[in-house]
């Protein structure tokens, strides 16, 4: 029987698919009242081996570029939009994405963080429901009700295209330091250990 304690959905069965090539749910990793939550599309063979979002290749990507600005890993907060493995790592399909919604939503809600990051196409355009040119959109911020709750969201490229296209280099770096800059996670914004804005900083912004 499907259940969401906190953070962590288990027995879920709404996708048969899901259900049918996933060894396991898995379910975001990182501070529960992280400043920053970056969202990406489903778990790979990796974190379906291991239980834990982003350990695969593209995790290798985006953990070192925190670290070479001086975040580590437990500084941040990363989910997915779907919590099992889609079988041949295909993206998820919309229905296996709204299936999933409500835990992300929660999962966004009881975290609160300031800033919201989308990894990639999928995330982008199921967290913002719209069509989204994220290499034209990287960067950019929105304002965007999530649940109910106005939230800052950016657009960022998935760490993994900067493998196969080595231009998106420099909108990847990009987009990180300006997350990290309005997160409040980089020198920059005032560092890690300042008290946090919440979402009484959308005024602001």
């Amino acid at each position: 029987m499907e259940h969401m304690d906190g953070l962590t959905v288990s027995g879920c069965e709404r996708c048969p698919a899901l259900c049918a090539s996933r060894s396991r749910i898995v379910n975001g990793s990182g501070p529960a009242d992280a400043s920053l939550l970056f969202v990406g599309e489903a778990p790979g063979a990796r974190e379906d081996e291991r239980g834990v979002p982003f350990v695969g290749r593209s995790g290798d990507v985006l953990w070192s570029a925190l670290r070479e600005r001086g975040v580590l890993r437990e500084d941040v907060r990363i989910t997915n939009c779907a919590r099992c493995r889609p079988p041949n790592n295909r993206d998820p399909t919309r229905e296996e994405l709204a299936n999933c919604r409500g835990y992300l939503e929660a999962e966004i809600d009881r975290v609160d963080p300031d800033l919201v990051v989308t990894l990639g196409k999928v995330p982008s355009e199921h967290l913002l429901e719209r069509d989204v040119a994220v290499t034209k959109e990287a960067g950019r911020v929105v304002e965007h009700r999530v649940a109910g709750t106005p939230r800052r969201v950016l657009v960022c490229v998935h760490p993994a295209a900067t493998l196969y296209d080595r231009s998106q280099e420099t909108t990847f770096a990009g987009a990180l330091d300006e997350a990290l800059v309005l997160s409040g996670l980089s020198d920059g914004g005032g560092g890690g250990n300042g008290e946090r804005g919440g979402q009484s900083r959308l005024g602001e912004f």
